[in-house]
């Protein structure tokens, strides 16, 4: 008979916690803003540095570890559903490429160099789950329970568009880094010369990330963002190289050095072929970069709204 009590008891607590666990089905409306900052690392894949082996277009595989540099976010949420969000976010990030870190030997050649700046302004669409318990209303207090079920999951992915800052810097021979579109290392803006870029671009980007929420109100998560551009120069290196001495009269020596700091170890590689075409410089595909961030964020509660008494006379 004990027993037979003992688990009649359980199975009893066991429900009216459950029961106590569910959320109103409009609960979600209360949390609908939250602000966050977010702050990892950064890695680029564009023309510049890259493993051991011929590049392959926007491919992880591509990677330099090594450059891997820092990022930092700061961004606001709007939950128009329990699962759809409207972002916007502005992220400051650094991104790298060396030549020199790889042992391919064109690249390694070519001996080009470069970092960059990046300042973001993003917009986006989240789409995912949320769970939709979230906390023991009603139940004893300071309870493991109630510690467990307070914390919410989340997991979405998103895309958005955005625009973009950069500023490409090259390294000198005596460790100094310079700013390189002023120098227009491959005859922008000269005869037969590619156009000249400019230091502003429009991105779009790509991503997923996992949020947990504590106690309805403070988050902290991971997210991955990947950003397709539509510049090729985040690098300064988009197309073939211009005549060394053309560039010598129009822009300088240091132009002409920047442009083309090939170690020699490969005969003829930046030098025109036979017929008089230029030798290849970068490839046609545009640039992309990435972060990994951990996000911690503050969900703002509604306010309730005071019930006005209305008066029958």
């Amino acid at each position: 008979m004990r027993k037979v009590l003992f688990l009649f008891t359980a199975c009893l607590f066991v429900l009216i916690t459950e029961a106590q666990n569910f959320t109103r089905p409009g609960d979600w409306k209360k949390f609908r803003k939250e602000i966050f900052i977010s702050a990892g690392t950064s890695n680029f894949l564009g023309d510049l540095g890259g493993r051991d082996q011929i590049g392959k277009d926007y491919s992880p595989v591509d990677l330099e570890l090594s450059q891997t540099k820092t990022a930092f976010g700061l961004g606001y949420r709007y939950k128009l559903t329990p699962w759809l969000n409207v972002v916007g976010k502005f992220n400051y990030l650094i991104v790298k490429g060396d030549d020199a870190l790889t042992q391919e030997q064109f690249r390694n050649n070519r001996n080009l160099n470069f970092k960059s700046n990046i300042f973001e302004l993003a917009g986006r669409v989240e789409i995912g789950y949320q769970s939709s318990k979230t906390g023991n209303r009603y139940g004893i207090k300071r309870t493991l329970n109630r510690r467990h079920k307070s914390n919410n999951h989340s997991f979405f992915v998103f895309a958005g568009i955005g625009g973009f800052y950069y500023n490409p810097k090259g390294k000198t021979p005596q460790g100094k880094y310079i700013n390189l579109m002023p120098l227009h290392t491959e005859g922008q803006g000269l005869p037969g010369g590619p156009k000249k870029y400019t230091n502003y671009s429009i991105c779009i980007p790509l991503g997923a990330y996992y949020k947990m929420t504590i106690n309805k109100q403070w988050t902290v998560g991971l997210e991955f963002a990947w950003r397709k551009t539509f510049t090729d120069y985040i690098d300064d290196v988009g197309t073939t190289y211009y005549d060394s001495r053309a560039l010598t009269a129009a822009y300088g020596p240091l132009s002409a050095q920047m442009a083309d700091p090939n170690k020699g170890l490969v005969y003829g590689q930046t030098l025109p072929d036979s017929q008089g075409i230029s030798a290849q410089r970068g490839d046609d595909e545009k640039d992309s970069y990435m972060t990994l961030e951990v996000t911690v964020g503050y969900i703002f509660k509604q306010k309730r709204k005071r019930a006005r008494l209305r008066s029958k006379f």
